[in-house]
């Protein structure tokens, strides 16, 4: 898969030491970090939320005890293009940049908007430089080094968080101490929904609204009345569920060193012990179904 590096150009060198990823090419220059890895309680913890729109992903962090501040979102006239943000204010910063033109359901060509939206989380991050950052995607997106931070593809489904709806989604983790997250998965519901997206308002007939919030972890549903009737759907839909941002927060408390966990080889953020390389019997068919992939994109010329 092609990073961002790969993708954008620029002038300004990597940063290179233990526990960092040296991207080829990077947008900003941070000076390497050499005091021991630490992690701070939410409570003494501020965080930056991008592209919040309703922001479910925010209130997961808010439920664990950080205090968050929402940047600008499109969906209330904001423009992130237009947004700084001053060094050394922040703990933390995370979002979901926009994700249709990775997308498997994409049917038409890519516009590059969603490249221009995730080196403006890259320009924030650099600009405010936080402990540690955390971008939600969806899984097709490339990935994201930043100078001076690790890096950690995670997978999760919300099954895997108490949710009853069967969506993945997909998180990039990178800390300045080069810290990693697991997050503890619990046994899948059996009972579910397929999904949990917009057009599932219109597959229900849009009228169980109580029940769509609950399928992302709203336990008292919004009224949104500000906003059209689908508009509501995809603010809710279009969210980090509740839950599942609580993990994460979680997780982001009890980061540890790299050397203290061996993580799982398909990049799920799945713990591994022994001698195995991966977690589950379906993380070794992911990364079989990768090489399948990375062998037919060589066959026709792609670049991986």
């Amino acid at each position: 898969m092609r990073s961002l590096h790969d993708i954008f150009t620029c002038d300004l060198p990597g940063v290179t030491g233990p526990g960092f990823v040296t991207p080829a090419q990077s947008q900003c220059d941070r000076p390497g970090v050499t005091q021991p890895a630490r992690v701070t309680g939410a409570r003494s913890q501020l965080l930056l939320s991008l592209f919040p729109g309703i922001d479910l992903f925010g209130r997961g962090f808010e439920e664990e005890g950080f205090s968050v501040v929402r940047g600008p979102d499109p969906l209330f006239g904001g423009d992130i293009r237009a947004f700084h943000v001053p060094p050394g204010r922040f703990d933390g910063v995370f979002g979901g940049p926009p994700c249709p033109d990775f997308s498997k359901a994409r049917r038409s060509a890519p516009t590059g908007y969603g490249l221009e939206m995730i080196r403006e989380f890259e320009r924030v991050v650099c600009e405010s430089r936080p402990d540690w950052w955390l971008m939600e995607n969806v899984p097709g997106v490339p990935d994201l080094h930043i100078d001076g931070y690790s890096h950690q593809r995670i997978d999760l489904n919300a099954r895997e968080v108490g949710l009853d709806q069967n969506r993945h989604r997909h998180f990039q983790f990178g800390h300045r101490d080069g810290l990693v997250i697991t997050v503890p998965r619990g046994p899948k519901s059996t009972t579910f929904q397929p999904c949990c997206v917009a057009s599932e308002g219109a597959q229900m007939g849009r009228r169980d609204w109580e029940k769509f919030c609950g399928l992302q972890g709203l336990t008292q549903a919004p009224s949104l009345d500000q906003l059209t009737l689908s508009a509501r759907y995809r603010a809710v839909g279009n969210g980090v569920p509740v839950n599942m941002a609580r993990a994460l927060a979680r997780a982001i408390l009890r980061a540890s060193s790299p050397d203290a966990v061996r993580l799982c080889g398909c990049g799920c953020g799945r713990p591994v012990e022994g001698k195995a390389i991966y977690a589950i019997p379906a993380c070794r068919k992911r990364v079989q179904r990768r090489s399948v992939t990375d062998l037919v994109q060589l066959a026709v010329g792609g670049s991986l």
